[in-house]
Order: structure tokens, then sequence, then C-alpha cells
């Protein structure tokens, strides 16, 4: 069996792709001697790893409520939900909700995502709510899977939709061209949004209503830029803030402001997510164009 297969065989808490990389950065040995993630194994040979400490710097996040189960987050712009990959010395949600678990210090918390049912891109910021055991874990994410977790954001637009209020039901795929982008599929998956359009300002942008019936990655972005209303900032679907134009480079204007859930125990509950302050400030400064 080749190194990389037997690890993620024996420590299923990393991905195979993760070993693959410890193994590439010279974590792993297999009887005192470094070899490459194909090199064969048996049940006789003395591997050996040894993950250098992370020193990542805490930050701390606003929470909204905790008890022993769940922990909601309102999280600000530029903080990652989980880790991309294995080497990674970002603080992210998930080691927050990680500091703020009894499981703490358990081999069940070397998973980058530990806690992890939704996620907000980076440049999103707003409700965002973790599990803080395995059984609390189980209960969120099965509501995410069956639509039964109901989120709603805001976002400010360039421009005005035609309509006031609809739903955008259009598919989504991975764009083979650029494949950490989305774009509108017929063979993609199935992604809906409702929008409504809560105020428009002098100079045609919109500040908009959302309520994604789908969980799709991007699915906002891609729904408001496909229908000619791209989010203010957004640094890929929204070309003048395209990330080779320093000029134009500021934060992305969307915003999940609220989260209605049942926790374990099965009460239903509603988290909302003030605004930041650069938020109103953009919305206040567009009221005066």
């Amino acid at each position: 069996m080749r190194l990389d297969a037997y690890l993620a065989n024996t420590h299923p808490e990393f991905s195979r792709a993760t070993w693959q990389k410890y193994i590439e950065a010279g974590y792993v040995s297999i009887n005192g001697e470094k070899f490459v993630k194909t090199a064969p194994v048996s049940e006789k040979s003395k591997i050996s790893v040894r993950i250098p400490a992370c020193d990542k710097k805490p930050i701390n996040l606003l929470v909204l409520y905790q008890d022993d189960n769940v922990i909601v987050i309102n999280k600000p712009i530029g903080v990652l939900t989980h880790s991309k990959g294995a080497l990674n010395d970002e603080f992210t949600v998930a080691d927050f909700i990680k500091s703020r678990s009894s499981l703490q210090g358990t081999t069940l918390q070397e998973s980058n995502r530990f806690g992890i049912v939704h996620r907000l891109d980076r440049a999103t910021s707003g409700v965002i709510i973790g599990a803080k055991n395995e059984d609390a874990r189980k209960v969120l994410q099965k509501q995410f899977a069956e639509r039964k977790a109901k989120k709603t954001y805001l976002a400010i637009v360039e421009k005005a939709p035609k309509e006031p209020a609809a739903r955008i039901d259009l598919p989504i795929a991975r764009d083979p061209k650029q494949p950490s982008c989305f774009r509108i599929d017929p063979k993609g998956k199935s992604a809906i949004t409702d929008y409504r359009t809560v105020r428009i300002f002098p100079d045609g942008a919109a500040l908009l209503e959302l309520k994604p019936l789908t969980g799709r990655t991007h699915q906002l972005r891609v729904h408001l830029a496909y229908i000619g209303s791209p989010i203010v900032g957004d640094p890929i679907y929204n070309p003048p803030f395209a990330r080779n134009d320093p000029a134009k480079k500021g934060r992305m204007f969307l915003h999940a402001a609220e989260l209605e859930i049942t926790i374990p125990g099965g009460e239903r509950k509603t988290f909302t997510a003030d605004l930041s302050k650069d938020f109103e400030m953009e919305i206040q400064k567009r009221n005066a164009k």
C-alpha cells in the first residue's frame, strides 16, 4: 500500500490530500528516512509523523450566543471559516470554535473543519453557527442539508434589479477555465435565491435582502452578477473590482444578517448579526449622493 493511502486509512481525521502535503513537507518518515507519497509500506514499516506546532495568532470574535452544544458568531470580513489546506498559519472560525469547545486538546479536534456546519466566504461578514460536539454537528448539519435552516443576507449591488422582488432559479457549476470560480450552467447543481429590493440609492445602486433556498458555493454572488446586479466590491464576479486592480480593492458588501435554526434540545431560534460600521457608512454615503 502507498504511504499516503496507508496514513489516510489509519488516521482518517486527515484526508489523503492532507497527508500528501505532510509527506511532501517532510513531516513523515519510514524507518527514520523520508520518502515520497507513493512509497510502499507494510505492517513491519515503522512510520513516524512529526507535525510541527502551528503558531496561529488567536483573534477574538464576537459571540452572539453559546451553550454546551453550539456557538454563534458575528464573523468579520477577512476571516476564513476554516483552513483550505493542511499547512495553514491563519486563525479561522474553526480554530475559535475549538478554543470554546469542551473537547479542546483531544484527537477529535485535529480536523481543520471542527465544528463547521456551513461556511461564509472570507469576504462575507455576519452570523455563522458552529457545533461544539459531534452530536450537535449532526443535528445542525442535517437542517442545512434538508433546507430547514433559514438564512437572510443583505447586499449592496451596483445596479437595482429590473424586478423589485423575484426568485432566481439557475443551476450553478464550477467554471472549468477557473476552478476556484463558479458560473451559471444548465448541467450544474440546483441553486435558488429569493431577493427583495430594500432600497434604491440615488446613484442607481441598491440594497437587497437575499434568502438563499440552497447553499451552493458563491451562489448569491453568481446569481446577482448574472442578472446584472453584481455585489459592490466582489473581487471575482464584479469586473471593476478584479484582483489585479489594486485601486479597486476594498470590502465586498455582503452580510449574513440572520439565521433561523433549531438548536440541539429542540428550541427554534433566530440569530441576528448587526451590520459593521463600514457597511452602514457605505449605505449612508450612497444615500447622500
